[in-house]
């Protein structure tokens, strides 16, 4: 339901930070998340969980409008850096983010909702008081539903060739990643006998390993390398990275795979940098909310795909025993993304490869 909320409302709050600007849409995102906490902390039913997880899907918009704002402040060819910072962010979050969470836990099952509602309400307060507006008001873009329903956002994506490639590239991207979510745990506790402390600690390196790439490394192979380059480079890694997991016949192995699969975080801050350079100024919160769609799509779709094919591969009445077999699919989703994005980026005038 989560996911589904995202398809609908990524769009609307990405055409709204287009008309009145991000700061608004960054804040009523905060105080949504900081809403939807609260009420998994109360919740006394399922009922209420659905509701909260309504309430976050619609107003969590704070990453999306966030790549925006960076490419109001940056320069098109410093926003890759921009990005990877974000993309840091987010890894350290991942990885700071369960470990406090477990603590919590421990101490009493609803504490880590209160402590998380408080973190995105005081992240709100302190975002009334020192956010400044990036988007300024001659660059406004009128708010149009036509544009701002999921599917008018997505044909933005359809009005430039390379941008409708590298649209393609990030939702392959993003299928491709639904399947550490959806079968991590049941895959290496099945295979390896990992339990949760194996799989928190490894979570834990795949989060540090991201941060450094895409908050230390990124702009330096950018900068010597080229967008191009690094997004390709980094989308061989996941394939690569994935193939490992799935073949990989000891945990020790899935390990020494990690770092392979760390320097994928190049091609998320390269494709988004890429993909901010095809659109105005005032088109860049319909362009992420239009991405934020794809990754709902994807978030819809890979639970059940990835699920389902696991059960494939271990069915013991079809004396089956192919684990590995999501990750396989995942490496081929990535290695399909990685052909669009040679054809998509190549240089107009280019011969094909």
């Amino acid at each position: 339901v989560w996911a589904l909320m995202q398809f609908f409302a990524s769009p609307i709050l990405g055409a709204l930070s287009d008309r009145f600007g991000r700061r608004p849409v960054v804040l009523v995102s905060n105080f949504g998340l900081g809403l939807d906490y609260l009420l998994l902390a109360l919740a006394p039913d399922l009922t209420w969980l659905f509701i909260a997880r309504v309430i976050s899907g619609i107003t969590a918009a704070s990453i999306p409008t966030a790549f925006a704002y960076v490419a109001d402040v940056t320069e098109p060819e410093r926003r890759a850096r921009g990005f990877g910072m974000l993309g840091a962010a987010f890894g350290l979050g991942f990885v700071l983010g369960p470990a406090l969470g477990g603590a919590l836990s421990t101490i009493e099952p609803r504490l880590p909702f209160w402590v998380a509602a408080i973190l995105s309400l005081l992240n709100a307060c302190y975002g009334v008081f020192v956010l400044p507006e990036s988007l300024p008001r001659e660059q406004r873009a009128p708010f149009r539903w036509a544009r701002a329903n999921p599917v008018g956002a997505l044909v933005l994506l359809r009005s430039h060739r390379q941008l409708l490639g590298l649209a393609s590239v990030v939702f392959l991207y993003n299928l491709a990643h639904e399947s550490f979510p959806a079968v991590f745990v049941f895959y290496t506790g099945y295979r390896y006998g990992w339990n949760e402390l194996d799989v928190g600690l490894t979570l834990t390196l795949v989060g540090l390993g991201g941060a450094v790439v895409q908050g230390g490394l990124t702009h330096r192979v950018v900068r010597r390398f080229g967008e191009r380059r690094a997004l390709l480079f980094g989308l061989s890694c996941g394939v690569l990275g994935f193939l490992a997991y799935a073949l990989a016949p000891t945990g020790t192995l899935v390990l020494l795979a990690v770092p392979i699969m760390a320097l994928w975080g190049f091609s998320g801050p390269a494709a988004q940098s890429l993909l901010s350079r095809r659109v105005a100024s005032n088109e860049q919160g319909r362009l992420q909310g239009a991405q934020q769609s794809l990754r709902g799509i994807a978030a819809l779709i890979g639970p059940g795909l990835y699920t389902n094919v696991f059960r494939w591969g271990i069915d013991p009445e079809a004396a089956r025993d192919l684990p590995g077999i999501p990750y396989v699919l995942a490496a081929s989703l990535l290695a399909a993304g990685l052909l669009v994005a040679v054809r998509a980026t190549r240089p107009a005038g280019a011969p094909p490869a």
